[in-house]
């Protein structure tokens, strides 16, 4: 029986993306020093010694000039930011991603037009008693829309007196950081291993401590090793080291547009497309592409056996009826032209 993992063409980077090898050995390096980081003794010192080298290697690497908080991975970065910011209120906009709602579940949602998010809506939301903390996120992970082209939304909401969020998930490692308050980055979107994330502050003084390790701000034995492999893999370089450029990546999605659809709600960056077939269904074409080899995702959610359209897609303003026909095809740095090449190619057959 053949590995599914050789046998398919993998372009669903977005949901999670291969280790990079120098991560892969970073890792295992990391599980040689087993100490306890938090322990007195010189085993634990000399592995709190390699966490702090990490620490400043990961804000180093991501041009970052505050503070960094080692987490599971972009969730807990997620509730830790919204749920302990100094802040009255939670303001989201209506396109993030859903572990954005499970940490602020009561947040007032603020609209997407056009790709961005509503300038006018903000200045309300802001305007209103008690100071907000606003998450925003960078790339979207369902359609490859950038809502932070620049820091004009950023700016607005400081201006306001609140704190900004970005959910960098989809961009860190391939695009310089937005200047916010907080920036949530998960390393197996960027070749490091599941597991492990971060939470960048630029002021402890922002979030309510909780107590325990990392500056008494999350509680919890560091993963050392995970953490190794996360400096290594923003060490090897960003996008612009990928096997395939962003030329090559935007002449793909225009050679999808021939038998389909590409949603682009907005700016698009290159390594997430949406593209809707023309007749067949998200759900139908997901396994006819797993049964011809190429592993991909879907832009709408399948809940109890009926089809419901994407609350992204909704957000972003996408009729159902496209919504229900739209998948995900995400790239990453082991994609190569000939990867695109053979996809385009099925694409175009599947849909003739």
């Amino acid at each position: 029986m053949q590995d599914a993992a050789i046998s398919h063409i993998y372009l669903d980077h977005a949901a999670t993306t291969p280790m990079l090898p120098a991560a892969q050995r970073a890792w295992l390096e990391g599980a040689a020093i087993w100490a306890n980081p938090s322990s007195p003794h010189a085993p634990g010192r000399a592995a709190r010694a390699a966490l702090e080298d990490a620490r400043a290697r990961v804000k180093a690497a991501l041009g970052w000039e505050g503070e960094v908080l080692f987490t599971s991975g972009a969730s807990e970065a997620l509730a830790i930011g919204m749920g302990r910011a100094k802040a009255q209120r939670r303001l989201v906009s209506a396109v993030e991603h859903d572990a954005v709602f499970r940490a602020a579940p009561d947040a007032q949602v603020l609209p997407v037009v056009g790709g961005e998010v509503d300038g006018e809506a903000l200045a309300a939301a802001l305007g209103e008693p008690g100071r907000a903390v606003v998450a925003v996120q960078s790339i979207n992970s369902e359609t490859g829309t950038v809502l932070l082209p620049d820091d004009t939304v950023v700016a607005q909401v400081r201006e306001a007196g609140g704190l900004f969020l970005a959910d960098c998930s989809q961009s860190a490692g391939k695009a310089a950081l937005p200047g916010a308050d907080m920036v949530v980055v998960s390393a197996h979107k960027l070749g490091g291993p599941v597991g492990i994330g971060a939470l960048l502050v630029r002021d402890f003084a922002m979030l309510e401590p909780s107590g325990g390790q990392e500056r008494g701000y999350r509680a919890g034995t560091e993963n050392l090793p995970g953490v190794l492999a996360f400096a290594a893999a923003l060490e090897t370089g960003g996008i612009e080291n990928w096997a395939t450029s962003a030329e090559q990546r935007f002449d793909f999605k225009n050679c999808l547009f021939d038998h389909g659809e590409v949603l682009q709600p907005g700016i698009q960056c290159s390594h997430i497309f949406a593209v809707a077939a023309p007749k067949i269904s998200a759900t139908a074409m997901l396994i006819r592409m797993d049964a011809m080899g190429f592993a991909i995702s879907a832009g709408s959610a399948c809940s109890s056996g009926t089809l419901k359209q994407s609350r992204v897609l909704q957000g972003f303003g996408i009729d159902a009826d496209l919504a229900r026909r739209t998948v995900r095809v995400s790239m990453g740095w082991n994609t190569t032209p000939d990867d695109l090449d053979a996809f385009a190619e099925v694409w175009a057959r599947v849909n003739a």
